[in-house]
């Protein structure tokens, strides 16, 4: 069995050992620190040798460490090296997850975690049910209060039978009888069940910065974070873009929000407005008679559910319709209830000249193009196209 230098010291990235077994590209090692990865923190990457570890992994109770087209024999002693700007970013992301949810959880104290990923692209912890920005911004506080206060980082081993681990945030159902109860403690603040190495003091964190949150689905949602100089970059970057928009909203920075909801909420008012509008002009639009068949034709500011069911009304009728619709781009959408109009061969030919695509059905096709300048014109080769094919 490998020996785990991992386990007894994190910072260790440099190392001496013997090569145990070559398997083509998957190699054991009798010690290692290279971290197999586990508790949502990817593994190491390095070198064993000068040849490249590209991932470690465990496999049984062994560890293997994959070298691809290596040149390593059993029973040599070899160099080791693991890539340490990238461990150390992981061990902050990992030590700075823990700390992050033990904050959340104080402003929410039912949630749950379901997920956690730490990788050097991406650390986010997926929790049960959504939180409000309020919270986190609340937990950020306490979170960076945490760092700044330097509080201990250590790690322990506790039995099943200790009192103690009623205090520990852990899912006994997924560590087995025979397996060792990890226990990383920060401070007196938090304490969990972890397998993961961790720094040894929260100021390693630096800052910690939450910047995203968006929904996992059934899982819940997810919260991403950075720590260190990232998060530092990325508050600067969300500073910038925020007093943007304040001078873009003819506002203040603590009324930002209330502006934002105010327009949205007058965008609506707007929209409907101009659904009904809509509406009204497609129930008294006039059709041009082309020998003998209803051709409807025009453009428009509308949704596309109320253009839709004008152009299926006009279709069953035994009608064509062809409309055009403006906002940042331009969409369109030609329905006919005549055979001679193909709308499926003859939208997408249309759009194709003014650099655009579409499709559909025969009886039915959309499609778009970026230039709103072209959109009369556009229109207009619309009409003139059904119009030939009419007569």
């Amino acid at each position: 069995m490998t020996e785990e230098i991992f386990r007894r010291d994190g910072y260790m990235f440099e190392f001496e050992t013997a090569v145990t077994s070559v398997e083509g590209d998957m190699v054991e090692l009798e010690s290692t620190a290279f971290y197999p990865g586990g508790g949502g923190q990817v593994c190491d990457t390095g070198t064993i040798r000068g040849e490249k570890v590209t991932e470690v992994m465990y496999k049984g109770n062994k560890i293997v460490h994959k070298v691809p087209k290596n040149t390593l024999k059993v029973g040599e002693t070899v160099w080791c090296s693991v890539d340490w700007d990238r461990r150390y970013g992981l061990m902050q992301g990992h030590t700075g997850e823990h700390l992050l949810f033990c904050s959340l959880k104080r402003q929410d104290p039912d949630l749950t975690i379901t997920k956690i990923y730490i990788s050097p692209e991406s650390k986010y912890v997926i929790v049960d049910h959504d939180i409000s920005w309020d919270k986190i911004g609340e937990a950020m506080r306490f979170t960076n209060k945490a760092i700044r206060d330097n509080l201990p980082v250590t790690k322990t081993v506790m039995s099943r039978d200790d009192p103690e681990l009623s205090k520990v945030r852990i899912k006994l159902d997924r560590i087995g009888e025979d397996e060792e109860i990890t226990v990383v403690s920060i401070g007196d603040i938090d304490y969990s069940a972890c397998s993961g190495i961790h720094v040894m003091e929260t100021s390693e964190l630096e800052y910690l910065l939450v910047y995203r949150k968006v929904s996992a689905g059934k899982d819940g949602y997810a919260i991403h974070f950075k720590v260190g100089r990232e998060a530092e970059e990325e508050a600067l970057e969300l500073s910038n873009i925020c007093l943007q928009a304040v001078e873009a909203a003819d506002s203040k920075p603590e009324l930002l929000v209330r502006t934002i909801n105010n327009m949205k909420h007058e965008n609506e008012v707007g929209r409907e407005a101009i659904k009904a509008s809509s509406k009204q002009l497609l129930a008294h639009l006039e059709p041009e008679n082309v020998n003998g068949i209803d051709l409807y034709s025009g453009r428009f500011s509308s949704d596309r559910k109320t253009l839709t069911d004008a152009a299926e009304r006009f279709k069953s009728e035994g009608g064509v319709a062809a409309f055009v619709s403006v906002a940042d781009t331009v969409s369109v959408m030609l329905a006919s209830g005549n055979d001679k109009v193909d709308c499926r061969k003859v939208l997408p030919e249309i759009l194709k000249e003014f650099g655009g695509r579409g499709g559909g059905k025969p009886d039915f096709a959309q499609g778009g193009i970026e230039d709103v300048s072209q959109a009369d014109a556009l229109l207009e080769k619309m009409r003139e196209t059904v119009k030939t094919l009419l007569l």
